[in-house]
């Protein structure tokens, strides 16, 4: 199956995916968020895996996202919901097949299964009809892996032959732990264990990311069953603005992997191909600008949540139990407000 990258427009994803990771950090330094964990150095493996989806794919996506968000079409701003408490996520599959961030560490494997197993039900695997077949793409870290939720998922997967793709992104590091005192073996191996394939690719290049999650989607549409890509980066920043990872890692490691910097290495072999130049490269820095800019309005506009927002947000259809419950929590915050004033 040929690839159907375009590498200009992974480029400009790239550049504009690492914008919104660098804006919401400075906005978490200046008290603007709680809290941000930075994707830095794995934007190839995040916009190759998120330029190879359909629309009508589901995403089931870890906290760190957010170049996949992007090629999705999410709005960047909504991200920053999260982190500044205006929001707890939620989720409406009508209106958009990506499910905001999980915070649970391999929760979202069994979540992506599920929603698997509702896709052969409603038959909308393995038909032949490209706008009626579909597939499910869970993203999970090396950490992950250790975790019973997300082998509980391999097994159910591979027992039903479902159509979901897990994509781990090795970055090294889960939090302070490094692989090597996780695994024995490479995590794409493990998939044989389950008894589905897995496909281990350099993290650091946008097409083989690309080319394997087509691949895998395709094959997961047409009724192929899971399978385990292992995209081999590297997080170069802390695990979050909350981390020292100078306290586990050593700098020259970093060092390292920034002279294998994605998006440096998609540039210079684009500027050396003459497939993109100058001017190419400051519209792209425009639109930074832009983006950057409203990243920063939209962050400070986020509205403040109504104290009935998670009721409201709980189940498509609210029962007569929740409403209640709903009345009861809005009448003990009335009485508050009257006791403080």
């Amino acid at each position: 199956m040929e690839p159907t990258l375009d590498l200009r427009a992974a480029l400009r994803d790239m550049i504009l995916a690492r914008r919104v990771d660098t804006e919401a950090i400075a906005l978490q330094r200046q008290g603007e968020l709680g809290l941000w964990p930075s994707m830095l150095g794995q934007e190839a493996a995040q916009v190759g895996a998120g330029s190879a989806l359909r629309p009508r794919d589901v995403v089931f996506p870890t906290y760190r996202e957010h170049a996949v968000a992007w090629c999705f079409g999410v709005d960047p701003v909504q991200l920053l919901g999260l982190f500044r408490g205006t929001t707890m996520g939620g989720w409406d599959p009508a209106e958009r097949g990506f499910q905001l961030y999980t915070l649970v560490i391999g929760a979202q494997t069994l979540h992506a299964v599920g929603y698997a197993m509702g896709i052969v039900r409603d038959g909308d695997v393995g038909t032949g009809d490209p706008d009626r077949d579909r597939a499910v793409l869970v993203f999970l870290g090396d950490g992950a892996l250790s975790e019973g939720e997300t082998n509980e998922a391999f097994v159910w997967a591979a027992a039903q032959n479902l159509p979901v793709v897990f994509y781990c992104q090795n970055n090294q590091w889960a939090i302070s732990a490094p692989f090597s005192v996780q695994s024995r073996v490479p995590a794409a191996q493990r998939a044989s264990g389950f008894g589905f394939p897995g496909v281990q690719v350099d993290g650091n290049d946008v097409a083989a990311c690309h080319a394997a999650t087509e691949q895998a989607l395709a094959q997961a549409r047409a009724g192929g069953g899971p399978t385990l890509i292992e995209a081999v980066t590297y997080r170069r920043n802390p695990h979050t603005t909350s981390d020292d990872d100078l306290r586990y890692r050593d700098a020259a490691e970093n060092d390292h992997w920034r002279d294998l910097d994605p998006v440096d290495r998609l540039r210079t072999a684009l500027l050396e191909s003459g497939e993109i130049d100058d001017a190419f490269l400051a519209e792209v820095a425009a639109e930074e600008q832009e983006l950057a800019e409203r990243l920063r309005t939209g962050c400070r506009a986020l509205p403040v949540p109504s104290h009935d927002d998670p009721f409201l947000h709980t189940l498509h259809t609210m029962t007569p139990e929740l409403a209640r419950q709903r009345e009861e929590h809005l009448a003990l915050v009335a009485a508050g407000e009257e006791d403080r004033a």
